[in-house]
Parts: structure tokens; sequence; C-alpha cells
């Protein structure tokens, strides 16, 4: 079982679930993989929490193994003992909420989706009341898993099935009302409003008719919203260019006031204005800083390191502080969780990729609350006949978004990685650290080493990319050494930082 090891993604387990004629890769997550992993994860939970009896819930998206995962679940746990609350079709960000809301308070979650991964892939995201476990916990329940140190129940576990995804609809759909608090119209803030939504046939089509309908808002034309775990239509990720253009293009064909488009398992967000314009990535973080700032003038708003110089004019300019961290979901909202605890306000993290975690929201990453909230002020303005992007309208944007790869060759392969990642996350590194993986690896180390000690507007501790590969440039003249220019940004979490 020790080959679990190799399934774990960050935070994440996931792996090749499905294989067809179309696919030649392997399979290398199983039922009984699976199996493994729940127990591991449910032992876990007893021996942290010191419980007798605990209960776990369990939801899918709309992946093809999905139902056979749930099920094995299922199988897993009731032979241990433990409860189970079977949610069906749901979301990653309500599945964290069962562990909190009323009627459910489970001791645990289980949501089984790969994000926006192939249709081959699947995997397991795991929760607590205090949130996704961290990656040193899914180490330690996978050792659980090797060395079968499982707990085993006196009894049988019971199953109960339950709406939760309708339940909380019903949360969002409150919140929206409150927060526009309409006196014309309580019930349906939103009607009036063409409200475009793109599910990309994952778990988010619920959204469109348990949340916008009910609040009033016109939705036909919204597409892919039936769950298909093949996704025929678009990879269901808003930094895909072809799904960002086809919802783009779906707001236009049907005169839509909003468009909205979630990932797979609706923790990633992002919207379109009423002239098919994306609000993606630098202007998404843009136009919830600016809601946030009205709720909290000079708060903190944690992002990513690839955001732009314009982003940071910008949320300067609205009475914020912008925080730039480590690349990785998880590390921005610990980091602003951190923040918080020291005394330093930030009711924001948020990635460019659409993972944004609110203060007010348990530091979820979820885009349903995130659209939820742009809802609020989109009404708003609605009835001014106004439009969401007057927000952002004085964003200086880039011109050019572009994603580049860079191969190091004569690095050892766990230096390379652990370096390279480093750099790429603009996440803090020493001189003495630098120069540990630079002494017997780069032909140019002392010209490298001279030139931080003189560079003055170069700090080590906080080098990035485009400095680093600067630096390289002038000392070889233009020529990169150990480098090309083939940099990729999306540096997987999987490097343990």
């Amino acid at each position: 079982m020790d080959k679990l090891y190799s399934l774990q993604n960050g935070t994440d387990i996931r792996g090749v679930a499905y294989k067809d004629d179309k696919s030649d890769l392997d399979i290398t997550l199983t039922k009984e993989d699976v199996k493994n992993l729940v127990r591991g994860f449910a032992t876990w939970i007893i021996d942290k929490d010191k419980k007798d009896q605990i209960k776990i819930s369990i939801g899918t998206d709309s992946r093809l193994t999905g139902p056979d995962f749930r099920q094995a679940c299922i199988e897993a746990l009731t032979e241990i003992g433990v409860d189970v609350i079977d949610c069906g079709m749901s979301t990653t960000p309500a599945m964290f909420m069962s562990t909190i809301i009323d009627g459910y308070e489970c001791d645990g979650a289980i949501m089984f989706t790969a994000s926006h991964m192939p249709y081959v892939y699947n995997g397991l995201k795991m929760f607590t009341s205090k949130g996704c476990l961290e990656k040193t916990d899914i180490k330690d329940l996978i050792d659980i898993c090797v060395g079968r140190n499982f707990v085993e129940g006196k009894s049988k576990g019971k199953v109960v099935s339950k709406d939760l995804i309708g339940d909380y609809a019903q949360i969002l759909v409150d919140k929206i009302r409150a927060g526009v608090n309409s006196p014309e119209n309580y019930e349906k803030p939103l009607a009036g409003m063409k409200i475009i939504v793109d599910a990309g046939n994952g778990a988010g089509g619920f959204f469109a008719d348990k949340v916008l309908a009910r609040l009033g808002a016109d939705t036909e034309g919204s597409q892919f919203l039936n769950p298909d775990g093949m996704f025929p239509n678009h990879i269901p990720n808003p930094e895909n260019k072809e799904a960002m253009a086809s919802i783009c293009q779906a707001t236009l064909d049907n005169k839509g006031d909003l468009g909205i488009i979630f990932d797979t398992d609706v923790d990633r967000a992002a919207i379109v204005g009423p002239n098919g314009r994306p609000i993606n990535k630098n202007a998404l973080i843009a136009l919830i800083s600016t809601i946030i700032l009205e709720e909290h003038p000079q708060t903190t708003i944690v992002t990513d390191s690839v955001t732009s110089n314009g982003l940071a004019s910008f949320i300067k300019a609205k009475g914020g502080i912008h925080h730039r961290f480590k690349r990785g979901y998880k590390n921005v909202i610990n980091e602003a969780i951190r923040l918080n605890e020291e005394g330093r306000e930030s009711h924001l993290a948020i990635e460019t990729s659409g993972h944004a975690a609110i203060k007010e929201n348990y530091f979820l990453d979820d885009g349903a609350y995130l659209i939820s909230k742009i809802l609020v002020k989109a009404a708003q303005l609605y009835r001014e006949s106004q439009d969401i992007g007057k927000l952002i309208g004085d964003l200086d944007e880039a011109l050019e978004d572009k994603e580049v790869r860079l191969k190091i060759e004569t690095f050892p392969e766990a230096q390379k990685n652990s370096y390279l990642s480093r750099l790429t996350l603009n996440t803090e590194i020493n001189e003495s650290e630098l120069n540990n993986y630079l002494r017997d690896n780069s032909e140019n180390y002392k010209k490298f080493q001279d030139k931080l000690k003189t560079e003055k507007n170069i700090n080590p501790k906080f080098i990035s990319m485009n400095s680093l590969k600067n630096i390289y440039e002038e000392i070889t003249d233009g020529k990169m050494t150990d480098m090309n220019y083939e940099f990729y940004f999306m540096f997987s979490e999987k490097n343990n930082f």
C-alpha cells in the first residue's frame, strides 16, 4: 500500500481511476485504494479527537468513477463502525460545510473529485470542521494505511442520505437576499437580470435553478448544467481559454447581464461582463477586493505571487494592503490566517486561478460563495443601471498573460524541484540556501554571488524568478546557463511547499 504516497498531490489525493480506449494511462487509484484511504481518514479522526463514534459525510462531483467510489467508501466506513451521511452529487465547499451546519455537524467530510483534471482522473479531498487537511495530515493518514493500523468498530455504522447541495443552496439564497436587502423585492432581488451559467458538466449546475432562479434571475441560455463525467463540451476550468471563450460567447449571444463559470467541484469561479469581456485572474481579484474593501477598509488582501503590478496599485488606491505570497491556494489561505493571528487584519485570500477564500466564510475557497458576494453588488448596481465592470474600470491590466516553462538540467532532481518551486512561488530563500544549491551546479556561481552582493535592488531573501533570469542573462551575455526559457508558473503543490 505504500503506492498510496505517490497519489498525494499536496492536500489532495489524485490518480487515474478510469480507463477506456481513448486513454493509454494505467489506473493508479482503485476502489481498494479508496477503501484503505477512507479507513485511514476515519482512524486519523478517531485518534486525533479521542472519540469512540464518529460521523463522516461523503459526496461526489460528476466524474464517472464517483458512484463506485462513493459505494466503496460507504462499505469501508460502515464496516469499521463509522456512521455515514451520503450527500450524493455535491461540491467541495458544500462538503466542508457539512462539518459545521445544523443537521449535519460531521466529524469529517470526503469529496470525490479531481478538480479540472481530465475525465480519467479522480481523487479525494478531506475536511474536518477546521478546514481542508494539511499536507502533513494526508501523509499521516497514509502512514496509518500502510501500517494497516485501522480502528475496528464494535458494530456496523449507519447510512443516511441527505440533500446537502439543496441545503447549501439555501444558505447562498439567504446570503444574497440579506446582502441586497431590496425594499421592492426582498425575495427575488435578482429579478430583471439575465445571468448565464456554465457548469462545464461538473457539479455547479445547481446554481442556476437552486440559487439564481429562486432569486428571480432569468437563466435561459445557461449551458452544460447537466453532470457528465466525460466533460464533452470543454474542460471545466475558468483558467482554460476554450472554457472562458465559451461562456463569453454565451453571455453575448443571450444578452446576459452577467456570465458565471465554475470548475468541476465549484471551489473556483470566474465571471463575464455584459460586453462578453472575461473578469478573471487579476480582474477578478480586483473586483472582489473592491467589494471586500468597502466592507473592511484598509484590510490586507493576500494573493499568490504572480499577480500584476497593476493589481497592486489598484488595491493600494482602494485603501487596501496587497500582500503577495507563494503559489498554492492552501498557502495563500494559511498566510491570511497567520496574518489575522498576528493581529494584521486580512479578509480575503485569493489566487489568480480563481480560488478565493473570505474570512467571513471560514476562509473556505468557495466559487459559489465568491459569486454570491459579487451578485449582491451586481444587483445593487443593476438597480442604478450600472454593471459590475464599473468597479474595476481603473484597473491597469497587463497587455499579455502568458505562462512560460523553465527546465533546469544539471541540478540533482530533488534539489532542482525544491529550488525551482521556491523560486517560482516567489517564497523566501535566504542567501545561504541559494548559495548551497548553486555552489557545485553552476559554473557562474561566483559571478552570481557577486551580483547578489553588489545589486542593491535585489534582495536574496525574496528573489523572484524574473530577477534570477535577468541576473543570469547579464553574467552570461544573454545566454542562460543550465536553463531554458520554458518556465511553468503553475508548479504543483506536490513539492511540499
